[in-house]
């Protein structure tokens, strides 16, 4: 038994419980189902900088750098790398589409495709599917520290820890998420300073990294360790996630200006490639400690077992605000995709704005349940978000990046993009020796989302809806839409 549980209990509870206060403050300003899913569509650039930071610092560059460090050095590090070049990326590429005022991602893919109903159709379940993954990936990391501090189940663990990030979330929506991820953003950078500074210290100093660890471990990014192209894969797995992961599209859309996002993810890439160096600092520092742990409990073994309590508080709660921040983010985001694209798609319109609040909460319920029962099966955070993003999103982001910059792209290659991207990572992790290989599907599968992608635009027919053409019948649709219509009533569907 670990000693001070009921402290560190205490302090898990009573964090939770302020989360749940700002929540209940934020819901003040909530007036209609746009407010709870879209937060007014005024993020300032402090709200977007704190969110998106809070939310890119999540499950995987907390617990899941620091145990990869633990176990392959520096290179820890290629997750921060990772979401840096994937935040720049997404700036540079697509911050201009906040002036189309698109609510969810497969809208925006629709819009490149002609407004087509079948792209929005299929991508809105498949991105559903991506953020009950990653809300997956949240709820496991956060059951990861619980489980450590309180001996309990894993399994209740994973319980009480959904539930915990569900409350606020619930009660103001994506209000609740912005203010909280943005107090939680700041803990996190402080836990970490301070965890990272303690633990070097603790050790007698950064040179005893290449003292006590092996040179593979210690040399450059760990590619002695992980090997070049394994490390090359974890790095654009992760770029990848950032590049479609609909929650940093949601904060494109619900900003105040372009200019307000390419400021915010300008910093936010910035901060991120920094902080990359702090998890592999810590994580190492970890195993030169105690090399006999599990990986996956390095950062919760500093937090309790090392440091006097009160640091252990510190590094407690801004481990939570890792999961926390990541998790409502995802978490408010696949909702805004079920109530707007996926029931649309299958019954043909979406609830009422009278009766979007509560839907909403009705709806992240729903998805809190699939995304626990997804997390039954796993219980190692890197290979689950690189498996995940190969496999879902790298077809995704060639479908956005053609659909935006490659005019002969047609909705056929756009749907074969997806669908052939998902077929080569599933192929992948079938083989042992090429999983091996390759480190995860990734870059196969890029590869053969473009080419696939791109025979089947030029096989088919050319698409003859203007991107003018397309806004306006995705902005007659909101209309319609918005004011509770059927879908039925609205404009044909395109599908040349």
């Amino acid at each position: 038994m670990i000693e001070n549980q009921g402290v560190y209990l205490t302090v898990f509870l009573g964090f939770t419980l302020f989360m749940i206060l700002i929540g209940v403050w934020a819901s003040r300003k909530v007036k209609n189902g746009e407010d709870f899913l879209m937060g007014g569509r005024g993020l300032s650039l402090p709200l977007l900088i704190g969110t998106t930071v809070a939310t890119l610092v999540g499950t995987g560059s907390s617990m899941g750098a620091v145990g990869f460090a633990f176990t392959n050095g520096w290179a820890g590090a290629l997750y921060g790398i990772g979401g840096s070049i994937g935040m720049f990326g997404l700036l540079l590429l697509f911050a201009d589409v906040r002036k189309y005022n698109f609510m969810t991602f497969s809208e925006e893919l629709s819009f490149y495709y002609g407004a087509n109903k079948i792209v929005k159709g299929f991508t809105s379940v498949l991105m559903y599917i991506a953020s009950i993954g990653w809300l997956g990936a949240h709820i496991l990391g956060g059951s990861l520290y619980l489980s450590w501090i309180t001996g309990i189940d894993p399994f209740y663990a994973k319980i009480i820890t959904a539930i915990g990030f569900a409350l606020y979330t619930l009660i103001g929506g994506f209000l609740a998420v912005v203010y909280t991820d943005t107090i939680q953003g700041a803990i996190l950078f402080l836990g970490f300073i301070t965890l990272t500074i303690l633990s070097v210290v603790k050790i007698g100093g950064l040179g005893q990294l290449s003292t006590e660890l092996s040179t593979e471990m210690v040399s450059f990014l760990g590619i002695g360790k992980l090997g070049l192209i394994p490390a090359i894969s974890l790095v654009v797995v992760i770029a990848v996630g950032v590049l479609a992961t609909p929650s940093f599209r949601h904060r494109i859309y619900s900003s105040g200006s372009i200019k307000t996002v390419k400021k915010g993810f300008f910093v936010t890439g910035t901060l991120f490639a920094i902080f990359s160096l702090f998890p592999s600092v810590v994580g190492m520092s970890a195993r030169v400690m105690n090399p006999g742990i599990e990986a996956g409990f390095a950062f919760p073994f500093l937090a309790t077992e090392v440091f006097p309590i009160w640091v252990g508080a510190i590094v407690l709660v801004a481990g939570l605000s890792a999961t926390m921040s990541s998790g409502s983010s995802d978490f408010i985001t696949g909702v805004t995709i079920l109530l707007r694209d996926v029931y649309q798609t299958f019954t043909g319109k979406i609830p009422k704005k009278e009766n979007m609040v509560s839907y909403s909460r009705m709806a992240l319920v729903l998805t809190l349940g699939l995304a626990f029962v997804l997390t039954l099966g796993t219980d190692n955070i890197i290979d689950y978000i690189s498996n995940f993003i190969a496999t879902i999103m790298s077809g995704l982001f060639i479908a956005a990046v053609l659909g935006k910059f490659w005019s002969r792209v047609t909705w056929q290659g756009g749907l074969a993009s997806i669908i052939g991207g998902s077929l080569i990572s599933f192929t992948v992790l079938m083989s042992e020796s090429l999983t091996a290989f390759w480190g995860n599907p990734v870059l196969p599968s890029l590869a053969g989302a473009l080419v696939i992608g791109v025979f089947t635009s030029l096989i088919t027919p050319r698409n003859k809806v203007s991107k003018e053409e397309a806004l306006q019948i995705l902005s007659e649709e909101r209309s319609i839409v918005d004011d509770g219509a059927s879908q039925d009533e609205s404009i044909n569907s395109n599908v040349n």
